[in-house]
């Protein structure tokens, strides 16, 4: 490990930016390697003091690892005991990047990117955690993804962790993609219905928006054509507890006076620009669906398949729009730019098949590493009966439910962490 031994003082906090240099392969120590970032965070007039650490594993995949200049409340909370590890997971922020840029040349990206799941993010951390403490356990908190990654470590690094902390984030362990997105639908429509209730104008607003992007070529500020389908995937925010709102106000400047009639707004256009591109995050698009390939069968697109069993998503069909949730769809690679490029990669990892297992089932049954759990039951993103049958496999983990907070509560709330500490 590198110590770039650069230290700053900000808003209350201390911080030191760590680089580890790993294995691409951790089967194959001895060959091509990349490095991974983190950066430890503490807070002022503690940094003296032997804290445990807490490793914070993100959401995702392919989203860096919160900045402390924008501390989330978990991590305030975090902060009162521990030093924080954030770790910018494979691929992203200052870790060895992987987008279209570092990619597209790559005859091998396919097979490159099999390495970016939570096994490996696990095997990454274990390295930076004896480089930093040498045998001693830490904590692990985990997010949405970065829950799954827990779940991940517990059966792969069960003598790294201290005790596991996850919030929405308790995955299907032996579920196909296709559960998954199945479960995902149900659950996006009733987001659906509780959008519309809230704001009931917004229906035909959001019809007219589609209507005139279904008759005409619109262009955004960035010069991406704007599709229909593409304006559906802005109820990817539906999870979080601000969305709602956010995209009504997004909604009610769509339109402005034009030459002809109504035409979409510049304001609103680049709105929904920053929702939709996922220039930032364009791993968060090729691997979505990875994350949850085990077992020797592909993929193959399962989100846009498992389509075709809802059609209230048909915008074509003539019924009401409806927004669309976390779904990957193979039309992105040929619609965003910044994923234009991965579109080979993207498609040979949705048809292979030689995946290895995420989850040692064994292990987790016999856990003895303390683990609590927020499940949350109006989750969007992850479905609550998956995460209570999954929490009754592994032994000693304890759960509570929340009726109110949704995905992004332990950002929300720094009750959230309060009540998975004293879980477990």
């Amino acid at each position: 490990m590198t110590d770039d031994q650069i230290t700053y003082r900000h808003s209350g906090l201390v911080s030191t930016d760590h680089t580890l240099d790993v294995p691409l392969d951790h089967a194959r120590p001895d060959g091509p390697g990349i490095s991974v970032f983190a950066r430890e965070v503490v807070a002022e007039g503690m940094e003296g003091r032997e804290l445990p650490r807490l490793l914070w594993l993100q959401g995702g995949p392919g989203g860096r690892a919160e900045r402390p200049n924008a501390a989330g409340a978990w991590l305030r909370r975090a902060l009162k005991e521990f030093r924080v590890v954030l770790l910018d997971q494979r691929g992203t922020g200052r870790s060895t990047p992987a987008d279209r840029t570092t990619l597209a040349g790559r005859a091998d990206a396919a097979r490159y990117l099999t390495h970016f799941r939570a096994d490996s993010i696990v095997r990454d951390a274990e390295l930076l955690r004896r480089r930093m403490q040498g045998d001693r356990p830490w904590t692990v908190l985990g997010q949405s993804f970065g829950g799954f990654a827990t779940l991940t470590y517990l059966g792969l690094a069960p003598e790294g962790l201290d005790r596991a902390l996850i919030t929405g984030g308790l995955p299907t362990l032996t579920g196909h993609a296709d559960d998954v997105y199945r479960a995902a639908y149900r659950r996006t429509l009733a987001a659906n219905a509780r959008y519309f209730e809230r704001y009931p104008h917004d229906r035909a607003l959001a019809g007219r928006v589609a209507a005139q992007l279904a008759d005409r070529d619109v262009r955004m500020p960035s010069g991406e054509r704007l599709s229909v389908r593409r304006f559906q995937t802005l109820g990817i925010t539906f999870g979080t507890a601000s969305a709602f709102d956010s995209l009504h106000y997004l909604l009610e400047g769509a339109f402005v006076p034009g030459r002809g009639g109504p035409v979409l707004s510049d304001t609103f256009l680049r709105g929904v620009d920053s929702v939709v591109s996922l220039a930032p995050r364009p791993l968060y698009a090729v691997l979505h669906e990875a994350i949850y390939a085990q077992g020797g069968r592909a993929t193959a697109w399962s989100a846009d398949r498992v389509r075709a069993e809802f059609p209230e998503f048909d915008a074509s069909a003539g019924g009401p729009l409806h927004f669309t949730g976390e779904m990957m769809y193979p039309w992105m690679f040929d619609e965003d730019p910044a994923l234009v490029p991965l579109k080979a990669a993207a498609d040979a990892l949705a048809h292979r098949t030689d995946w290895p297992a995420l989850y040692d089932l064994d292990r987790l049954a016999a856990n003895t590493v303390p683990v609590a759990a927020a499940v949350y039951r109006q989750d969007m993103y992850v479905d609550h009966d998956h995460s209570l049958t999954t929490a009754s496999r592994v032994r000693g983990l304890r759960t509570w439910v929340s009726e109110t907070h949704l995905h992004d509560g332990v950002k929300a709330d720094p009750g959230v962490l309060d009540r998975l500490l004293s879980l477990s």
